[in-house]
């Protein structure tokens, strides 16, 4: 028996975003409580310490994923209507620990839907660039392709985009999701990807002129700044449910460039500053894997999807923000 109910009138209210302390819930929690309210916005972390104004802004609670009672009582008790679903091990962690890995994003993904099935919440999933592989398209990767991915993340991802549209086809959860490149913060601190250089050499450049980059320099992937990543969220979730003809997961991109291209563009700013390669060969193996470059059509048609944020501008923004950080200690 296939269950659908209506998604046309679906309200975020009262939400929960698991794994808060990380690169993106660390910043998506901040941005829908100024949207939505700071009471009404759940933060749930597990391992790492929370930034302050995340833990003293609104509700704030430790949580593992994988403790399906915990996270039941967590939506019973906050009358959770939608869940941002961020927890999970990343690219380069994950080869490190698959076991680890595989339990947390699916055994996670998998309580977190049940508990939506059982609590009606709506529900967002994060996928990514990594959900692909070294046979898919790399040149405008078409929105419905093979994927079949050489890594526990990736492979992870697939899995967690297909449970998805099964708990909407099946049961009627309003299951969403997007299918992230690699993301740009000047906030969080990178945690463990493979497209994390792009993060780490901000700092360097600021600190000390210099970065020892582990991909090579014409390693070309899609990319986003964070601003957009979370402005795509809020507006995938608020989109009328009718309008979707796709749900898990929509390519989404913004950018796309390599290291050197990267460096190139910040010695606009910082003429000084070099860039050196010393090689990680698992993240180098990850990154030759994954496309070069997304098409996003379907975004933009399904729900208006367009980025605000290019490389140039991005680079300003980040050296701008990061020099201010580390000015203040």
């Amino acid at each position: 028996m296939i269950c659908f109910r209506s998604v046309k009138g679906h309200k975020m209210k009262k939400i929960l975003v698991t794994g808060a302390t990380g690169q993106i819930g660390s910043e998506l929690t901040m941005a829908l409580r100024d949207q939505f309210g700071a009471d009404n916005v759940v933060a749930a972390g597990h391992s790492r310490q929370p930034l302050p104004n995340l833990q003293q802004s609104g509700p704030y609670c430790q949580l593992d994923v994988r403790d399906s009672s915990a996270l039941r009582q967590l939506v019973e008790d906050y009358q959770i209507d939608t869940i941002f679903h961020l927890a999970s091990l990343l690219s380069a962690v994950a080869e490190e620990k698959p076991q680890q890995a595989w339990d947390i994003n699916m055994n996670g993904l998998l309580n977190v839907l049940e508990t939506a099935r059982l609590h009606d919440c709506a529900v967002f999933f994060p996928s990514s660039i990594g959900a692909f592989g070294a046979g898919t398209p790399a040149i405008d990767t078409p929105q419905d392709t093979i994927q079949r991915p050489s890594t526990l993340y990736g492979i992870t991802k697939v899995a967690g985009e297909l449970l998805c549209d099964y708990y909407h086809q099946r049961f009627g959860v309003d299951t969403r999701g997007l299918r992230y490149p690699g993301l740009i913060s000047n906030i969080a601190l990178p945690g463990g990807g493979t497209t994390d250089y792009a993060v780490d050499i901000f700092y360097q450049a600021v600190k000390n002129g210099h970065y020892d980059c582990f991909l090579g320099a014409d390693t070309q992937l899609d990319m986003m700044y964070m601003p957009d990543a979370i402005d795509a969220a809020i507006q995938l979730m608020k989109t009328d449910g009718h309008k979707l003809h796709h749900r898990n997961a929509f390519n989404i991109t913004a950018m796309s460039f390599t290291p050197r291209q990267l460096a190139a563009e910040i010695q606009k700013h910082l003429p000084g500053f070099t860039l050196a390669y010393r090689i990680d060969p698992v993240r180098q193996t990850i990154a030759d894997s994954w496309p070069r470059h997304m098409d996003d059509s379907a975004a933009r048609a399904e729900w208006g999807w367009q980025p605000r944020f290019n490389l140039s501008k991005m680079v300003g923004d980040m050296l701008d923000k990061i020099a201010l950080k580390l000015s203040k200690g």
